[in-house]
């Protein structure tokens, strides 16, 4: 198969093409891009294989082209890095690669392109094309990669136990790949993951989780942790999650899987949003059930308090998975904690107070939160799912039209801690707290509005009900 015109159409490819001729090398581009170009996805990222110094056919190929081009250049790993125009361009020289049972870092050696296809994770990312005169556009696939693209499969190049122990990421790469392109895995491959699991160990987090958010961002997310939790890689990287799998029964009552369930609404989430913390939201919001779980001889199965236990658990489990500790911490936090409230709230007699109070602690993210709630309505009884979303309909109207009247989201009162401090005379103290908490629930109660004169007129009536006087009347 040859794919000239192809190449000749973006002029990235003639120019490192001349650029090696120039040199006296031989070029090749490998990997993802000829793998994104048989799928037909597309891609900017381009790797480009020499025999020899990549950093030197790098320089050349900056050289050669009519625009200023800035090459970064890595000289312990022996590679290159420059953009054109959209393109991001990485030049590496063949090598073959041997590995240590304790690293996946590997002794690196100068090799062939044939070298370099042997070193590839799957044989779908093991494809080359060759840059040179005497074969340009040719495909060179000892590994039938085509082949696996065409079936939908995900194969290692080598046997699949030496390819996992020599650098066990490939593990979570394998799973990454399925999941993100809807393959199945080699039946030999995945029977190794299941035997070298452990081997995971050696990765480090960072890298495990990179892995992990690719899976998460993938269209059918659930898919990927499904092979993650049947590879038994799950429980050493997520043994939190695996504990929610599984149904216990006591007199007749059982409850819902909640693993599965966490997965459907997952992906429920997925449809409507590319948002990863919305979708660590979805795989968080249940996480704390198994250590909440009682059993009520009158109502079954209880989960009490799972929202608040689970709110407490994400920062530590984000800390453990070194995800940021940041607002984007804090949003997945908040979902866990409210999960349940608009759900409580699809109720006719529902009160306003109730809804400003949603309103505000919920504030900009209400609508992310109403999309979780919303992928939070699983059940193989399309009716009773059509019922909840027409009430979470009426639940979102009354919300908005409250918002519209109050403008409560977000709302700070307008008489601060500081403005009770000087009618007093006070320094901080508890009273002013009391002050600031009984004011905001009056105005979330709906008994005053957040006006100036009317919120300072309360002020004053609450501070003399427990003796405090303004200093001047």
């Amino acid at each position: 198969m040859n794919f000239a015109e192809t190449l000749q159409r973006n002029p990235v490819f003639g120019l490192v093409a001349e650029s090696a001729r120039q040199l006296g090398v031989e070029a090749y581009v490998i990997g993802g891009f000829v793998r994104d170009l048989l799928l037909r996805r597309p891609s900017k990222d381009i790797d480009i294989v020499c025999i020899g110094s990549g950093i030197d056919l790098a320089k050349q190929v900056a050289k050669n082209s009519d625009r200023e081009t800035n090459v970064s250049y890595f000289k312990n790993f022996g590679t290159a890095m420059l953009q054109l125009d959209e393109w991001e361009v990485e030049f590496v020289g063949a090598r073959k690669e041997s590995y240590q049972r304790h690293s996946r870092k590997p002794i690196v050696e100068e090799g062939t392109v044939s070298d370099d296809q042997n070193r590839r994770d799957f044989t779908i990312n093991a494809m080359a094309i060759s840059l040179n005169i005497a074969d340009f556009g040719e495909l060179i696939d000892p590994f039938n990669g085509l082949k696996d693209l065409q079936k939908k499969i995900i194969r290692t190049p080598l046997e699949p136990k030496i390819t996992f122990s020599d650098d066990p990421l490939r593990m979570m790469r394998a799973i990454r790949f399925a999941s993100q392109l809807t393959f199945d895995i080699e039946p030999g491959t995945f029977e190794a993951i299941v035997e070298e699991k452990g081997r995971i160990e050696i990765v480090s987090m960072e890298r495990i989780i990179e892995e992990l958010n690719k899976i998460i961002l993938s269209p059918l997310p659930s898919y990927g942790f499904k092979l993650l939790y049947h590879s038994g890689l799950l429980k050493l990287i997520f043994p939190e999650m695996v504990e929610l799998q599984g149904v216990e029964t006591l007199d007749g009552k059982g409850h819902k899987d909640n693993f599965y369930h966490t997965l459907q609404v997952l992906d429920n989430v997925s449809k409507h949003s590319q948002d990863l913390w919305l979708r660590w939201a979805a795989i968080l919001h249940d996480i704390a059930k198994p250590a909440t779980k009682r059993y009520d001889k009158k109502v079954g199965w209880t989960f009490h308090g799972h929202e608040d236990l689970g709110a407490k658990m994400t920062p530590q489990l984000f800390k453990r998975f070194k995800l940021p500790l940041n607002e984007k911490m804090r949003f997945v936090q908040k979902l866990v904690r409210l999960h349940l409230r608009p759900i409580a709230l699809v109720k006719e007699n529902i009160t306003d107070s109730a809804l400003r109070r949603l309103l505000f602690e919920a504030g900009d993210d209400l609508e992310a939160l109403m999309l979780l709630c919303r992928a939070d309505i699983t059940s193989k009884n399309h009716d009773k799912v059509k019922r909840y979303i027409q009430n979470f309909d009426k639940v979102e109207q009354k919300l908005h039209d409250l918002e519209e009247k109050d403008k409560l989201r977000n709302f700070q009162p307008v008489i601060t801690g500081e403005i009770i401090m000087e009618t007093f005379g006070l320094k901080p103290c508890k009273e002013v707290g009391e002050i600031k908490s009984v004011l905001r629930e009056a105005i979330l109660e709906g008994h005053i509005r957040n006006e100036y004169e009317e919120a300072f007129a309360f002020m004053l009536e609450n501070g003399r009900k427990i003796g405090l006087s303004p200093v001047k009347e």
